[in-house]
Formats: C-alpha cells, structure tokens, sequence
C-alpha cells in the first residue's frame, strides 16, 4: 500500500476529488490531524528565524560536532 497526499487549494477541489475517487470506487481517508502538526512546525521556524535574526542563534564548526 502507498499513501499520496494531496495539498487541497479550496473546498470545491476537495469536492472534484473526492468525488473522482468515488466515481473510480477508491477507498480513502481525509486526515485533518497533520494540520496542527504543520501549525506548530511553522510557529517553531518562525521563531527560530526571529532568534537567528536577533543574533541569538550559535554555530559550531562541523569538526567540532562529531
């Protein structure tokens, strides 16, 4: 089994599709739960971008890393 997704512009897109994939009889699942997850990514990039800009970010060289 594989998984395709799908990133839906607008309601009526979400219409058309779901209702091609009834037309074709396939089976799927709408998954609104990646949405809080993508919510709270971009809140920690942004603030991450807001320290790095306010010079609170820190860089190692990489032999300093391993």
């Amino acid at each position: 089994m594989e998984t395709l997704r799908v990133d839906i512009q607008n309601e009526q897109e979400k219409r058309v599709l779901l209702a091609f994939l009834d037309s074709l009889d396939y089976n799927y699942r709408i998954d609104n739960e990646s949405d809080a997850v993508l919510e709270q990514q971009a809140k920690d990039l942004a603030s991450r971008k807001a320290d790095f800009l306010a010079g609170k970010a820190s860089s190692l060289p990489w032999s300093e890393t391993k």
